[in-house]
């Protein structure tokens, strides 16, 4: 059952979750989600404005912004949850986490499908954006404050403005958390350049001593 699984999965991913009250009562991921199927349920009915009101109502009680027509797959999580915006036409796959402050946005006003599609198993860190009518594939990680404009294959983990893939490989879940383990993309290239800047003044000084 998907309620089930939407509560199971905050003790999966939440450490500081200690029992089923605390989950229904006082996450506002939860109710954010909760609040979102009702209204997507509606969404697909076509009945009009009570989806965005439901909507608008969810964000205004959670900090959370979900429009109704995004689809959202099995055991989806939101950590914290502050800030988190979703748009129309965003499909999610099973097992996503969103942390705080992650936009799955669209980059244009153009119609149709303008909106990421997320495979499954996938982090997403805070403060992330994921922009336009993009593919996040399978078990891809995103690190913090990211900015994907581009596909992300399978089994990645993808860091930087714009978001480039940083390390190939499927991580595990109990690494989702372990956003200060991933690769600084910058300083990786900036220690490349001195390197090689190092490299051609050897050259250049060797050369001058041979004329």
């Amino acid at each position: 059952m998907s309620l089930i699984d939407d509560i199971k999965v905050v003790f999966d991913r939440d450490p500081a979750a200690k029992n089923i009250f605390e989950v229904i009562f006082l996450y506002p991921g939860f109710h954010a989600l909760i609040n979102h199927r009702m209204a997507h349920f509606l969404w697909k009915l076509k009945i009009p404005l009570l989806p965005r009101i439901i909507s608008a109502f969810s964000r205004f009680l959670t900090g959370i912004d979900i429009h109704p027509g995004a689809s959202i797959g099995r055991r989806f999580f939101i950590d914290h949850g502050m800030g988190v915006v979703i748009g129309e036409t965003a499909i999610i796959g099973d097992n996503v986490l969103l942390y705080q402050g992650v936009t799955l946005g669209g980059t244009g006003k153009e119609k149709g499908k303008r909106h990421p599609t997320l495979g499954n198993d996938i982090v997403i860190g805070a403060g992330a954006k994921v922009l336009g009518n993009i593919t996040i594939g399978n078990n891809v990680k995103i690190g913090a404050g990211s900015v994907v404009i581009r596909d992300v294959p399978d089994n990645c983990t993808a860091v930087g403005v714009p978001a480039r893939v940083a390390r190939i490989g499927e991580h595990k879940p109990e690494d989702s958390l372990k956003h200060g383990e991933l690769p600084d993309m910058e300083a990786i290239e900036v220690r490349k350049l001195a390197k090689k800047v190092n490299e051609l003044e050897k050259i250049l000084k060797h050369s001058k001593r041979h004329k």
